[in-house]
């Protein structure tokens, strides 16, 4: 037990230690944090300003389940040659501007597209089987050997979407 005899013998060192606490500065770790879309653990901490020197900076694109809606990607090479196999399977990419990145390869298995802007992607031999891209903009995309659906898939297309998503396959409307 603390007598008040030793409080007062204590005092100054008290007071010299709060002092001292409140003249420290706190370090902030500024950059950008990818964390996964379901509990919000922190996949990778970077330092970098940008979601595409983060990636960089990773050095690997296992990105599974990541948070990344609403990210600016925007001629990100996500391509297998440089972050090796991009993992975005169950990724939250909705909202996020990807035109013309290089997303060849890419496993997107799973992740949500919605409102995202994929126009001028590059998209060749992508697996965006069980993909949300409703409301995706694919406008120039590079659409070859996508794989869309597995075996027996059922998703619908609505014929309102039928001309923007055979344009995104390279084919050209004639009437």
């Amino acid at each position: 037990m603390i007598t008040k005899k030793d409080v007062l013998e204590n005092i100054d060192q008290v007071k010299k230690y709060i002092e001292e606490a409140d003249n420290k500065k706190e370090e902030k770790t500024i950059g950008i944090a990818i964390k996964t879309r379901w509990t919000g653990d922190i996949i990778f901490q970077s330092t970098k300003t940008t979601y595409n020197e983060a990636i960089i900076e990773k050095g690997d694109a296992d990105l599974r389940g990541a948070d990344l809606s609403d990210a600016n990607l925007s001629g990100a090479n996500l391509r297998g040659a440089n972050l090796r196999d991009a993992d975005l399977s169950g990724a939250n990419l909705s909202g996020a501007n990807l035109r013309d990145a290089d997303l060849s390869d890419a496993d997107l298995r799973d992740a949500d597209l919605r409102g995202a802007d994929l126009s001028g992607a590059n998209l060749r031999d992508a697996d965006l089987s069980g993909a949300n891209l409703r409301d995706a903009d694919l406008s120039d995309a590079e659409l070859s050997n996508v794989k869309f659906y597995g075996k027996g898939g059922n998703k619908g297309l609505k014929k309102s979407q039928l001309e923007s998503f055979l344009r995104a396959l390279g084919f050209i409307i004639v009437d």
